[in-house]
């Protein structure tokens, strides 16, 4: 007997399954389903294996230990996945969010992907290149991931990496356009050593260039839905930003955070950045002072085996703090949707969310802050900002022939052709575009056979 309450569940999904480039049947023998597909395409990607060489908090080549982009975002699918299925199995059957969770393709897939449009040298490459940027729709690192996953990718000549419907709304952390949040910039210093990172960094969004793309994702909602999807939030930072986002986006953004919030602060320790004193006294206070019954019971012990110099000790401090956050997660809803994928968000309740942004605040304060770390930053920057400078000043005699040949197609199309510079740069690897400076501004470095 057919159940005719999974055939209309089915038939709901089915739109999320779809992909830009249609319908097309699958390889003799292949019995994936879309979301598996679109799991191997990310893990099978260019894209995805250059993070292994990109910064995530302490740069590469520093030391053997810490973690790159790469790590991080495998860390981030296995916390969303843990998120999922604590929802799945700590919930009732018949919870109405339950038919909406994401499998563990679809939500690695989102997990993994998060990331993939960063550019080299951190948060600080993306202002720098954003900053190159500025008047030509700016860059931001989601921004870059979606039209990487929607249009840039190489499974498809026009649709990039092809994916799931579904796939890029759980990616689409901010479903705004740039000119709607971008704020006011002060004016451009003289030269780029005049360069202040903190007065370029982007708003969080999706590229004017993608308004088919972000049209095309959001195309099954409602107009209400659609609507308040794109609410911004009163906000006193420079750029104005984005309320809202998907079940599936909440999931991957919290699975974020708390990778960030844990497992980076274990690098730090490692490395000694990060000393038992400097817990005692700038953390362990404030975490104390929470109405949490776990840490009350658990921040002796937590402390000790972070600090105790042994492996086996630190890793279970950090898993359960991991374990702490995943098991904490719930579901609530927001009835200013109608869609379930927008209707339902997963969060933690108030003592567990001040907890996390705890540990990330002092991350902020004491370990990217630091002058040892934002020197480095500084200097991918200033690369980066003189590696665009003379890109766009001579595309087709310094860019290798293939971009070279797409900046000129985009020229041809009338437009600029700074964005396909833009991809470019924000393709490489710290390692590479080391190495790109290095061709084009020290004599005794570089080599005609040195391939590009």
């Amino acid at each position: 007997m057919i159940d005719k309450n999974m055939t209309v569940a089915n038939d709901k999904m089915l739109p999320w399954q779809e992909r830009q480039s249609g319908h097309k049947e699958s390889r003799d023998n292949d019995y994936r389903t879309p979301y598996q597909r679109d799991r191997a395409r990310i893990i099978h990607s260019a894209a995805f294996r250059r993070l292994q060489s990109k910064t995530q908090i302490l740069a590469i080549r520093q030391n053997d230990y810490s973690r790159t982009r790469l790590t991080h975002s495998l860390e981030v699918a296995q916390i969303g996945n843990g998120i999922v299925h604590h929802l799945k199995f700590s919930s009732a059957d018949d919870a109405e969010f339950q038919p909406w969770l994401a499998d563990d393709a679809l939500i690695e897939t989102v997990c993994l992907s998060h990331d993939i449009g960063h550019p080299p040298f951190g948060h600080g490459g993306e202002i720098a290149l954003n900053y190159m940027m500025l008047d030509k729709g700016g860059f931001e690192g989601n921004a870059q991931s979606l039209r990487i996953l929607g249009k840039r990718g190489s499974y498809s000549e026009n649709y990039g990496m092809d994916v799931t419907r579904r796939a890029l709304l759980g990616i689409l952390k901010y479903p705004v356009l740039h000119n709607q949040v971008v704020g006011q910039y002060p004016e451009k210093p003289n030269n780029f050593r005049q360069f202040k990172a903190a007065n370029w960094a982007p708003p969080k969004c999706v590229y004017e260039d993608e308004q088919d793309l972000l049209d095309w994702i959001i195309e099954p909602f409602s107009d209400a839905d659609k609507a308040a999807l794109q609410d911004l939030q009163n906000t006193t930072a420079t750029h104005a930003k984005a309320k809202h986002a998907s079940f599936d986006t909440s999931i991957m953004d919290l699975a974020d955070d708390i990778a960030y919030g844990v497992h980076d602060l274990e690098d730090a320790i490692v490395l000694g950045m990060v000393t038992k004193e400097m817990w005692l006294e700038h953390l362990e206070p404030k975490l104390s002072a929470l109405a949490s019954p776990f840490l009350a019971e658990n921040l002796n012990s937590l402390r000790t085996q972070l600090f105790s110099r042994q492996s086996h000790l630190r890793k279970e401090a950090i898993g359960n703090l991991v374990s702490w956050f995943i098991t904490s997660c719930r579901v609530v809803e927001n009835l200013k949707f109608e869609h379930p994928l927008l209707r339902y968000q997963v969060g933690l309740p108030e003592g567990q969310r001040q907890a996390l942004a705890l540990l990330k605040q002092f991350e902020m304060q004491h370990i990217i802050q630091r002058p040892e770390v934002q020197m480095l930053v500084y200097k991918g920057q200033q690369m980066l900002l003189e590696m665009f400078e003379a890109y766009s000043a001579d595309p087709a005699r310094l860019l290798p022939r293939e971009i070279a040949h797409e900046w000129q197609r985009s020229r041809d199309q009338g437009e600029s052709g700074l964005r396909i510079i833009c991809d470019y740069m924000a393709s490489m690897t710290d390692d590479y575009a080391s190495r790109m400076y290095n061709k084009l501004f020290v004599p005794s470095l570089g080599s005609v056979f040195e391939p590009m």
